[in-house]
């Protein structure tokens, strides 16, 4: 069975460092599990945060523009190319974990048969692991019109302003309906020493469920780049335990 997490959220709310922690606590917490990474964010900074530059995607594949790494092999489907070209644009990042980045998306308003066999083929690609985090783009619409799956958790990335609860209502609202039947909340991420009396009024008017919080790390303005926190981490291990997420047993 797989369990899935995305993240969403507005650009610069620090969506990639949350999704860089679930993942490093994932690997300490469940080692023999598997996890994929799909790159839905139209950025793909992702893969930019561990130094890689990925270019072999989805898009590639429904555009006809990806290089295949070996020959084309003869008498195939068109449903059984699209699955082997999938397998040629995954990139093994550890022993347990895969990248996928998917780039541009076929409107699921499009008839013709590519955006149907490109849904089949990343759910049987999903369905390989134990886990799958989604970096995604503003809300999970953008992620329905390339795969239609069910969502454990979603995560929205907020931070501690007005205007990002705001737009954290809005992806609320615009995320629900591919969300059903799963827990969703706002994580407020880059939280510093302030009154957050104004914060909790504002979570409250917008009736939005916090998940947790984490603070502002000073170490990522110097290391914007890789994205990756000690601190980002052990914060949502300190609020673990709420997520609608396998548990590890003490």
């Amino acid at each position: 069975m797989t369990t899935t997490i995305a993240v969403t959220g507005k650009s610069g709310s620090g969506k990639t460092t949350i999704v860089k922690s679930f993942l490093k606590l994932l690997n300490e917490y469940f080692p023999e599990k598997s996890v994929l990474i799909l790159d839905n964010d139209l950025s793909s900074e992702f893969g930019h945060s561990y130094g890689l530059d990925i270019r072999n995607t989805i898009y590639g594949i429904r555009s006809g523009k990806h290089e295949y790494k070996t020959g084309i092999p003869q008498h195939m489907t068109k449903q059984e190319y699209v699955e082997w070209a999938m397998e040629d644009i995954i990139y093994t990042l550890n022993d347990n974990t895969d990248i996928l980045v998917s780039w541009f998306i076929g409107s699921k308003d499009c008839r013709c048969p590519i955006t149907a066999q490109i849904n089949d083929a990343v759910l049987k690609v999903i369905k390989r692991y134990d886990f799958v985090i989604f970096d995604c783009e503003f809300d999970l619409k953008y992620l329905n019109q390339l795969v239609d799956i069910d969502i454990d958790l979603t995560v929205i990335v907020a931070n501690p302003t007005e205007e990002s609860l705001h737009l954290a209502k809005r992806i609320e609202e615009f995320s629900s309906k591919y969300a059903a039947g799963g827990q969703m909340g706002v994580v407020l991420n880059k939280v510093q020493n302030q009154d957050m009396t104004a914060v909790l009024g504002l979570l409250k008017k917008y009736n939005l469920d916090v998940l947790g919080v984490v603070p502002f790390d000073e170490y990522l303005v110097n290391h914007s780049i890789e994205k990756d926190s000690e601190v980002v981490k052990n914060s949502i291990k300190d609020f673990y335990y709420r997520l609608n997420l396998p548990q590890v047993m003490s």
